[in-house]
């Protein structure tokens, strides 16, 4: 399953040009009115994050995030050869045959026909699974909830390791 999530941050100076010119903070997304870092992260069927990316500015849309990444052309290389298709949410939408959408409700205001609407069901019914992948990366980390890091290290973020325990006290004298 492919999925993205914004992680809040701390506001940063860092200045972009939109699609319409216009100078806006990269860190912001308009789409959560917040500050954040946008990383995608590719979930097991049981959920277990496998993958996650570096830290993408947040006003950017996760489809755009994926490309410039290159997952989606891996995730559609692994549909076509391995015959392992990717679970997404509507929000990849046109990503390519090996990652697989819900059909978005018409514009128009018409139902979906009923060979749609079951392909939704039956997706919904797949991706539940994969969806707690992120909750296991902020239940873990709990550093990625609120960060006051530069956004860009936000991926960077590892757990710590505990040393292993030395056996010298453990010798009998």
């Amino acid at each position: 399953m492919l999925d993205g999530k914004l992680f809040d941050c701390d506001r940063l100076t860092e200045t972009t040009l939109s699609t319409k010119g216009e100078t806006i903070d990269a860190w912001y997304s308009g789409k959560h009115r917040d500050f954040g870092a946008n990383i995608q992260a590719i979930m097991r069927p049981d959920g277990l994050p496998i993958w996650t990316s570096e830290a993408m500015p947040g006003h950017l849309h996760d489809t755009r995030c994926a490309r410039d990444l290159g997952v989606t052309a891996a995730l559609n290389w692994s549909a076509s050869e391995l015959d392992l298709p990717t679970l997404a949410d509507s929000g990849y939408e046109g990503t390519g045959h090996g990652i697989k959408t819900p059909v978005k409700q018409p514009k128009d205001g018409s139902r979906l026909s009923f060979d749609n609407r079951a392909c939704n069901s039956l997706l919904r019914g797949l991706r539940w699974q994969g969806e707690p992948g992120f909750a296991i990366l902020i239940g873990r980390w709990k550093t990625l909830r609120r960060t006051t890091a530069s956004p860009r290290r936000t991926g960077d973020i590892q757990p710590v390791r505990a040393e292993p325990a030395t056996s010298s006290r453990l010798r009998s004298t």
